[in-house]
């Protein structure tokens, strides 16, 4: 069994208590793995790989992601959350709605950001959750993300809802937080969703109490919708498995370009590998294992 689960994760468990949850609807054997962390208190797409969709886990990750939070402002929290000890920070004047909206304008593109201290990322060898649970000082530095837009959805005091684009590795968390600190009146998430990981999406999610019967499997390509595809026969098949260069007329109209990749596909459409063109030729840089 190949191809992508879409969960839409509840909260109050972690990512690995879904796989968890999933492993037990697969033979022992099965390789499980999920494509990107959501913390307890989240909700919504979990992608989670099954068997050799495992290895193109890569390549959801690199994905766009959209959200869907509750800030809640004039507060802080020791995990940028409401999972942490929270402290109130009353104001006499709260920010008005265009206020908001204009320091939200300093997030968008490509930013330096510096993840919450509770988070899975690691310090020394150690998660850096486990170190601030010990009530050590955690030091992250800051790190390159890309936010593509935040909407603001909805506001009334202390309450601000938006939606939010954004690349790989951004902490919804860390814009809460530093949104709070550039108002002057802190801030944190109340709530948070994943609505959307590439093409994968919620509607497309299932319970972590779905019935078998129900689970329906994307195939392995749902990871590579914008990549160039060429589909070959099956002695070209034999060929590329072994290592060895192909060629094929449906590849004759991409140039030599070794940072391009391209999907590979046989006769009935099933994906074999991901590969380049190199020196005229198809050249595979990962196979799948039929």
């Amino acid at each position: 069994m190949n191809g992508f689960l879409v969960i839409d994760k509840p909260g109050g468990i972690t990512s690995r208590d879904v796989v968890n949850r999933v492993q037990k609807w697969f033979p022992k054997k099965t390789k499980i793995g999920h494509t990107g962390t959501l913390d307890p208190l989240a909700t919504g797409v979990l992608v989670i790989c099954i068997g050799a969709a495992t290895r193109l886990a890569d390549y959801v990750q690199r994905m766009s992601k959209s959200y869907t939070s509750r800030f809640r402002l004039g507060a802080t929290s020791t995990t940028d959350d409401a999972d942490g000890e929270i402290t109130e920070n009353p104001i006499p004047c709260p920010p008005t709605r265009e206020q908001i909206e204009n320091e939200l304008e300093s997030f968008i593109g490509t930013i330096e950001q510096v993840p919450p201290a509770y988070s899975a990322l690691k310090v020394e060898g150690q998660r850096a959750h486990e170190i601030a649970r010990r009530g050590d000082e955690v030091k992250l530095g800051a790190r390159p993300v890309r936010i593509d837009a935040i909407r603001v959805r909805a506001y009334e005091w202390p309450h601000l809802d938006v939606e939010v684009d954004c690349g790989k590795g951004t902490y919804i968390r860390s814009i809460a937080r530093d949104l709070g600190t550039k108002l002057g009146c802190g801030g944190m998430v109340q709530t948070l969703r994943r609505t959307r990981i590439g093409p994968f999406t919620a509607d497309q999610g299932i319970g972590v109490e779905t019935h078998t019967s129900n689970m329906k499997l994307l195939p392995l390509t749902a990871a590579l919708p914008e990549m160039p595809r060429v589909q070959i026969g099956e002695e070209a098949e034999k060929r590329l498995r072994q290592g060895q260069g192909i060629s094929s007329p449906d590849a004759s109209h991409l140039r030599d370009n070794p940072s391009e990749e391209l999907v590979i596909l046989n006769e009935m459409g099933d994906l074999i590998g991901i590969g380049e063109v190199r020196q005229g030729l198809i050249r595979p840089t990962l196979v799948i294992n039929s």
